[in-house]
């Protein structure tokens, strides 16, 4: 159901202190698509903002019960990863 995904930037201080793993947000997906009531479940605070700034940017296709589009809970994983 995703239509549009805006990969984070990487943060240069995570990049310097070779900080890697998995920011997991927990949100609504809006009647319209769009992400509302962000909330980080777990992260490294240093990946945190990026990640926050780059999901806000997400879009979804309404879900639909019933034919009519409803608010629906969700849950986000955003992967950083160094290159080796």
């Amino acid at each position: 159901m995703l239509v549009k995904k805006v990969q984070p930037e990487y943060p240069s201080e995570a990049k310097k202190k070779h900080v890697q793993g998995i920011v997991l947000i927990q949100f609504v997906i809006s009647k319209a698509g769009e992400v509302t009531e962000p909330q980080v479940i777990s992260g490294n605070e240093l990946l945190v903002p990026s990640a926050l700034a780059a999901f806000k940017q997400w879009r979804y296709r309404s879900y639909m019960l019933n034919g009519q589009p409803v608010e629906v809970e969700a849950q986000a994983t955003i992967v950083y990863r160094l290159s080796q």
